[in-house]
């Protein structure tokens, strides 16, 4: 089984605290490493977690709120210090490439590798990215500034075919390929085996989506539909519900509705407000609405199995 494992390491809101990091994950889908936001002290952050630099080849800013990229310029420079030759794939608000080429201006930095970036376009379901492994879709979120999340979705493994099928059915060295990707086998007398018969170890293709800063809204729920772990921030708890809407942001239970009308399978909820010093009282208030919520704990690695 291939890879599927989300390390946190950031879940704090707007301001840090003395034991939490402004936000900041990465996603490893088949040895593909994604950089969620890129806040302060990510890069010690993956020092601390003894997590590559190097192995990051693409990392995806939701928005220009500075607890969502103030880490990335160091992050930048660490890499290049290091000898980077490798292009690095920045998804990001069109801003951004402003930002960053005023600091390298007035720094005269020049970096050793190039940087190649992908414009957001605010459009539900456009393709970030996409090869052989996964896919990676935009979402529209509905924050103070211009702001996106994201949908990782593995594309399907090729089944474990069965020895003995290809004995028994005489299944020629060419179909066995189809065969896993799905395919049934026809037999010379026209009978057809169904691919169910022929494989096993089949597995459901995994899915992670990432809803940074927004206020309760339900029009994120199609696109988010059925995911296997949802992260949806839970800035406040619920008797801040008209603090979370004056600024863009959730409570405990919105994200916790929002997760149980998508039908997800497991939610983890962060972006914690610097007041909450005990996170318990959150996770109950979550967990009271959609009963698999976990809490965003920097370091704590969450694995999706696809086990059907």
């Amino acid at each position: 089984m291939q890879s599927f494992e989300l390390t946190i390491l950031g879940c704090s809101s707007a301001t840090p605290t003395s034991k939490r990091n402004p936000t900041a994950q990465l996603l490893n889908i088949a040895e593909r490493f994604f950089l969620i936001d890129c806040g302060e002290a990510t890069q010690i952050q993956l020092r601390k977690f003894k997590l590559k630099f190097q192995r990051i080849n693409h990392i995806f800013i939701s928005h220009l709120h500075g607890d969502h990229y103030l880490g990335l310029v160091g992050l930048l420079a660490s890499m290049h210090l290091l000898g980077r030759t490798t292009e690095l794939h920045l998804y990001c608000p069109e801003e951004l490439k402003e930002i960053i080429d005023i600091q390298h201006k007035h720094s005269q930095s020049y970096l050793s590798y190039k940087i190649v970036y992908h414009f957001h376009k605010y459009i539900n379901e456009d393709i970030l990215f996409e090869d052989d492994k996964v896919i990676v879709k935009a979402i529209v979120l509905n924050h103070r500034v211009p702001c996106c999340g994201f949908v990782f979705i593995e594309k399907p493994l090729m089944a474990n075919i069965l020895p003995e099928t290809i004995k028994k059915y005489d299944i020629p060295t060419e179909k066995i390929f189809d065969i896993k990707k799905g395919a049934d086998f026809k037999l010379a007398d026209g009978k057809i085996i169904p691919n169910s018969d022929l494989v096993l170890n089949k597995h459901k293709t995994r899915s992670y989506a990432y809803c940074s800063d927004t206020c309760y809204d339900e029009t994120l729920i199609p696109f988010i539909k059925n995911v296997d772990l949802l992260y949806h921030e839970a800035t406040f708890m619920n008797e801040k519900e008209e603090r979370a809407k004056e600024t863009f942001h959730s409570t405990t239970s919105q994200a916790a509705t929002i997760a149980k009308k998508a039908e997800v399978r497991q939610l983890m909820i962060g972006h914690y407000s610097a007041r909450y010093k005990d996170l318990k009282p959150l996770l109950a208030e979550a967990k009271a609405v959609f009963d698999n919520t976990i809490l965003a704990i920097e370091g704590v690695c969450t694995r999706v199995d696809n086990v059907i």
